[in-house]
Parts: C-alpha cells; structure tokens; sequence
C-alpha cells in the first residue's frame, strides 16, 4: 500500500506491520521544509495500529542535508514576529516525535549527509543503520540556532552531555568510524548493503513478541530517571504483565 503526501517531497509505503518513509528530493540531498514536515505529522497520526517498525530513509546520495535554505528565510522571518510561533515549532517537533512511539520501534537507514533537521531526524528513530559514507553534524549552530527538533534530549542518551555539547556548539561533522565508536550507530555497512540491513534489523525486531517489545523499550525509556528500586519496581510490573498474558489471564 502507498500513501500519497500533499507536499511530494515524501513517499510512504504500507507493508503489513512495516511501514517505510522516504524522502524524496534527492536532487536537493532530500532538504526538509514545513511541508514535509506536515506530511509527516499526517502519516504518524494515521499511521495503522498494526504497524511495528518504521525505517525512514532517503534516495540519492544523502540522508537529508537539513532545512532547505530556500524555505529557511522566510519561514524564519515570519517566526520572528508570528504570535504563533511556539505552536508552529511544536507542529514541527511532532513531525518526528511520533517515530518515538513506545508501540513502535523506528529505524533509520541514513547514508551521505545527515546534516541539522537531517540529524535529528535519525536522531528520532530508535536504530540508525549507517553507510560507511555518513556524515552527521548539528549544524543549526551556523545559523546561529539551535537544534529544537527533538535531537538535543536524544543526543544527550546517545553520547553522554560533554560529547553532546561539543557536537551542538561547534557543529563539527562525525563519520561513520566515530559515530559508531560513540554510540551514534548500530550498524555500519557498506552503501550498497544499506537497505538490506535496514530490511534484516526489522525483520530481527518482528521476530520478537510484540507486547514484550513495547514493554521493553518502555522500561529503558524511563530507566535514566528512575533510582534502582524505581526501575526494578517497573521491571516486576512489566514482567508479571507478560507472564499473565502468557498464561492467558490478562492483566
């Protein structure tokens, strides 16, 4: 099943619990803007319950380079004053927030440059499958920004503050050598074998009960917060859920 974006700057595909996300301007290194990011938002919104992974990707030879500089002016611009703007940002955040969906397990296949909006994207999936060519940076700091969609809470998980704060404040680029050796990468793999490691990554996460992976990536979302006791209280609540479905019992 293909579902068909307003802006064309996307493709989603349906296949049974997979669904497949892909930016399609690679004539632009698949820059993002404000339409995109609405179709996205309309896609997690009516994304079909029986969905279990998401791989997000994009064609040609980048993930996605960022904001698209000739939509960043004006849409900049009109922020500035707008009496709005914190509801449009939040509409924004929304656009990759939902790939963080506790009922979902999210998987970026990100090759070339993830740069800025593109980074934070990857950021949002649960997984980043690599291509040994990948570049990312968080770049809004050229701009004299800063990263609000989402990736600066995930950055933080992934690499711990010191590291985090570097990559934000210098927006240096990290290769695939690096990201892999700071957490940034599950997998890397040649850009030719991308895809299909993006495919068996999905089909290992399918392969697991589907309530005991969303009680699992439950627990460890919420582990950092949580002293010890708190975490094994979770833990016990969690696994006596499983055991009684498994026994038939329900809750």
């Amino acid at each position: 099943m293909n579902v068909s974006p307003s802006s064309g700057e996307a493709r989603f595909d349906l296949d049974g619990p997979v669904a497949t996300v892909t930016l399609c301007r690679p004539q632009v290194l698949n820059a993002q803007t404000p339409a995109l990011w609405a179709d996205l938002r309309a896609f997690g919104r009516s994304l079909p319950g029986d969905v279990r992974v998401v791989i997000v990707r994009g064609e040609g030879r980048a993930f996605s380079a960022g904001l698209d500089t000739s939509a960043a002016t004006s849409m900049l611009g009109g922020m500035a004053t707008a009496p709005d703007a914190d509801e449009r940002i939040a509409a924004f955040q929304e656009a990759f927030g939902w790939l963080r969906q506790r009922s979902l397990i999210s998987i970026a296949a990100v090759q070339g440059h993830a740069i800025g909006a593109g980074f934070q994207l990857a950021l949002a999936c649960d997984f980043r499958v690599c291509a040994d060519d990948v570049l990312f940076s968080m770049a809004e700091i050229k701009l004299g920004l800063v990263p609000d969609l989402g990736g600066t809470k995930r950055l933080l998980e992934l690499v711990g503050y010191a590291r985090a704060l570097e990559l934000c404040v210098t927006g240096r680029r990290v290769a695939a050598a690096e990201a892999s050796a700071i957490g940034l990468a599950n997998i890397v793999v040649s850009p030719a074998d991308l895809s299909t490691a993006a495919a068996d990554l999905s089909a290992a996460v399918l392969q697991g009960t589907r309530d005991a992976v969303i009680e699992i990536k439950a627990l460890l979302a919420q582990a950092a917060a949580h002293t010890f006791g708190q975490q094994e209280a979770a833990e016990r609540a969690a696994q006596l859920r499983r055991i009684r479905s498994l026994a038939g019992l329900g809750e």
